[in-house]
């Protein structure tokens, strides 16, 4: 998709060249994101009982390819982030989300001495860390289930992510995101025989929590999000708000104030909203997926059709009124708009669009943050685009990103932790590591 005959170093270094105002570490942890990391068996870990933090899966794939074509990387699992520095590019710390590709031109290798490097094109590009295994993944629940498939942790541990649903309720080509692989993903792991609950007890996820609590000695977990598939009749005889509400209001009563609390959910009525609000939840994610208006009833037809797009931004700016807009922060999808066959056809075109989306919202005080799109092979567009969008997109989108925060006069969203190359945490994409340093987390009153 980026009609260039260069090869992928070429690519990187000719964008890094080019767009000197963004870090070197932004452009190939987005150049790591969109094409995912392919794994010498040297660098896989024996097991789920080892040193190493493992890939959780905790809501996609974040793959692009099936588990049953991944091999040793499927069957003894790879880390779930990897740290990088140094290298010819002189990196500070940067965490990436790991997104496994076989037929990547990333590699990650033991070196003679036993060390971790990464590769592009055979060549060495930075050293490696991988997360330890948290004290708290080596204690079972009561039940015998495992802290990381209840309750795992990312962003190398700030973050607690609860998909307390795996499946979404979107269902089909007439409903599902074109981008979205959450129901192909649990089928997946029950077909290799791994444990995946659909839906988490509530007792689960407060048992999973007090062991992170109570293993988490340095206090490293800052946040939780709470999410999973959208609910478009009822699970559990509850409809969405109603299905995730008693897991915030049984989360804040437990730990009142322990993290940041943050609902990652449809676009509901403003009374459900206040609701969340008042359990104690702070945080807010309406996701949006793609601003261009035909796109989005392209690349999200349920959401089309079950709320519509005008009623879903109406409802981010009740959320707000609710929430106050600096905490009500909608995901977009970063890529989706130039794929194949009804994207832009040009980088410009696409960025044109998200920025005319990103200037709506910041305009008025919101600040939506992204997610570098993963081309997973079970989507439409995972399928008909797996080179995903030229990394020059990416590039650009991170320029326009920062460049309408700073015009107005918004700060990073909360909830991230620290932003800056060398501080950032958020691994799914790096528009945290292309912002101004601010210590977003403690500013919000984090306890602990």
């Amino acid at each position: 998709m980026n009609g260039s005959d260069q090869t992928p170093t070429a690519v990187v270094e000719e964008l890094i060249g080019r767009f000197p105002s963004i870090p070197p570490e932004a452009v190939l942890k987005e150049d790591l994101l969109r094409t995912g990391i392919a794994f010498d068996d040297s660098a896989l870990s024996d097991n789920l009982e080892g040193e190493v933090k493992p890939k959780s899966y905790f809501i996609v794939s974040f793959d692009q390819k099936p588990l049953a074509e991944l091999g040793e990387a499927a069957r003894r699992r790879p880390p779930e982030e990897i740290a990088l520095t140094g290298g010819p590019y002189g990196l500070r710390r940067t965490i990436v989300s790991v997104r496994v590709n076989p037929d990547s031109p990333y590699l990650l290798a033991r070196d003679r001495a036993g060390g971790l490097n990464l590769s592009l094109e055979g060549r060495e590009i930075a050293a490696v860390a991988l997360p330890p295994m948290p004290e708290y993944y080596r204690h079972p629940l009561a039940n015998g289930k495992s802290v990381m498939e209840t309750a795992p942790t990312i962003q190398w541990g700030y973050l607690i992510y609860l998909t307390v649903l795996r499946l979404c309720q979107y269902f089909g080509a007439r409903e599902e995101c074109g981008f979205c692989d959450i129901n192909h993903n649990w089928r997946q792991h029950k077909q290799q025989g791994r444990p995946y609950t659909g839906v988490k007890p509530v007792s689960d996820v407060l048992e999973a929590l007090e062991l992170i609590d109570r293993y988490d000695s340095a206090k490293a977990s800052k946040a939780y999000t709470l999410t999973g598939g959208s609910v478009t009749s009822t699970v559990e005889g509850l409809a969405e708000a109603d299905f995730y509400g008693r897991y915030a209001q049984a989360i804040e009563d437990r730990f009142p104030g322990r993290w940041i609390g943050k609902v990652v959910a449809q676009a509901l009525p403003k009374a459900d909203v206040q609701r969340y609000k008042d359990y104690g939840i702070r945080i807010y994610h309406p996701n949006y997926e793609v601003w261009d208006e035909r796109l989005f009833s392209i690349i999200s037809p349920g959401k089309e059709r079950y709320v519509g797009r005008a009623e879903w931004h109406r409802r981010i700016f009740d959320a707000a009124e609710v929430f106050g807009p600096r905490h009500v922060i909608p995901n977009f999808v970063a890529g989706v708009e130039m794929a194949r066959p009804f994207g832009f056809r040009t980088v410009a075109e696409a960025i044109a669009s998200t920025a005319e989306g990103l200037d709506y919202f910041m305009s008025r005080g919101i600040t939506p943050r992204f997610t570098t799109w993963c081309p997973e092979p079970a989507t439409p567009l995972g399928r008909d685009n797996p080179a995903g969008a030229p990394l020059e997109y990416h590039v650009r989108l991170l320029e326009v990103y920062r460049e309408t925060l700073e015009r107005h006069r918004l700060t990073p969203p909360p909830g991230y932790g620290v932003a800056g190359p060398g501080n950032a945490v958020f691994s799914v994409s790096s528009f945290m590591d292309t912002l101004s340093p601010g210590d977003v987390a403690l500013e919000d009153g984090v306890s602990g």
